[in-house]
């Protein structure tokens, strides 16, 4: 049983990961209603069962899941849970308990509290605490983010292991694969969006808020622009004004520049690659950006903040540049850098898709996590 909060996560980063281990073990996916995870349902031919979360500090409804939860377990009887997302491992790791699960699992690709202070971050502690404690393994999807984990105290660090090399999922490099799209495909794209073929693109794919470094990014940006307006800003993905509202500045800026373009959230972003010349990824906090991989996979370099994940898919001056957090001039400057240095760019870019192929291709995340689901079934038969 995988357990998300929401099922866009399902659709997105886990569906290949899903189709696979459906080969091997029945699965069930659980996650919040709604027409995602019906597509959840149509395009990994897995069953799907809806029990609605919030992403918030939503008590009462958090009872009425972990309730429901726990009805599904028990009709169920899953051997393995595995969680994924902050709230869905809370109440997942609890209701598993709860019913008896032998093997309890869960994958940390982030942490929402390290932004956060005063009695939420305490409230929020605990709950990773809770969680954690009610799990018989934990996988942080870096090596960093473990090193997090233990120096908060979560939990002991017997309980800790990164699969493979990191990545909850990896990245498929025959699906984000540059050479997949001929240079009508591109023009199109080019159209698609209003830009022209000699326009120099910084594109961001990733939810639009402040924690992902966007008010930095834009205000970046628009110094850049002034003096180079061939260079368009390219943002992909959603608002999300009631958890992390961006500042009314940047708001105003992306909606009425010229020279900046967003859209919504698409469910292929090959295409917002592929016409890139650098991906920028300013973020706060990560766990393993999947975007990252994706970029580079489609041979892009990277521009990201000094933070785990981010600094171990980005080796400084091989396939991208690694710039402090929250620091608008040093973004400014590496965009500067790689708009005005094209030996430097061409290099970065050269080196970006081996990087992945290497270290973060897709089957061998999948295979290195079979490989533990196994071994946890061997030691839980072992102890019967």
């Amino acid at each position: 049983m995988r357990i998300t909060t929401v099922p866009v996560s399902l659709l997105v980063l886990l569906k290949n990961q899903l189709q696979f281990i459906s080969k091997h073990y029945q699965v069930v996916a659980i996650s919040s209603g709604g027409e995602q995870l019906d597509q959840v349902t149509q395009e990994t031919a897995v069953k799907t069962i809806a029990v609605n979360m919030t992403r918030k500090v939503t008590p009462f409804k958090d009872l009425i899941s972990l309730m429901n939860l726990i009805i599904q377990i028990r009709k169920e009887r899953p051997l393995i849970v595995h969680t994924h997302t902050p709230k869905a491992g809370l109440l997942g790791m609890i209701a598993a308990k709860i019913t008896g699960v032998p093997i309890r699992l869960h994958t940390v690709a982030g942490l929402p509290l390290l932004e956060k202070t005063g009695l939420t971050r305490k409230v929020l502690d605990l709950t990773e605490k809770v969680t954690y404690s009610c799990a018989t393994k934990i996988y942080p999807n870096s090596t960093k983010m473990m090193d997090l984990l233990v120096g908060y105290q979560y939990c002991q660090k017997s309980k800790l292991q990164v699969i493979g090399k990191g990545s909850s999922n990896g990245v498929d490099t025959t699906h984000f694969n540059p050479e997949l799209f001929t240079n009508d495909d591109i023009n199109k794209i080019y159209i698609q969006l209003g830009f022209q073929k000699n326009d120099f693109i910084f594109s961001y794919i990733g939810r639009v808020v402040a924690d992902k470094g966007i008010n930095e990014l834009v205000e970046a940006f628009v110094k850049i622009n002034e003096v180079n307006n061939s260079t368009k800003l390219l943002l992909v993905g959603p608002f999300e004004n009631d958890l992390d509202p961006l500042q009314v500045k940047t708001q105003q800026l992306i909606d009425n520049h010229p020279s900046i373009k967003r859209l919504g959230f698409v469910k292929d972003v090959r295409p917002y690659l592929i016409v890139a010349n650098v991906f920028v990824f300013p973020s706060y906090r990560e766990g393993f950006p999947n975007v990252l991989m994706q970029a580079g996979a489609m041979g892009i370099p990277c521009i990201a903040t000094d933070i785990n994940g981010c600094n171990e898919i980005i080796e400084h001056n091989n396939n991208g540049l690694i710039i402090p957090v929250k620091d608008t001039q040093a973004l400014h400057n590496a965009m500067h850098l790689l708009y005005t240095d094209r030996a430097l760019l061409k290099s970065l870019a050269e080196n970006s898709r081996q990087k992945i192929r290497d270290d973060y291709e897709t089957c061998y995340v999948m295979n290195e996590l079979l490989k533990e689901y196994r071994s946890q079934i061997d030691l839980h038969l072992a102890h019967q």
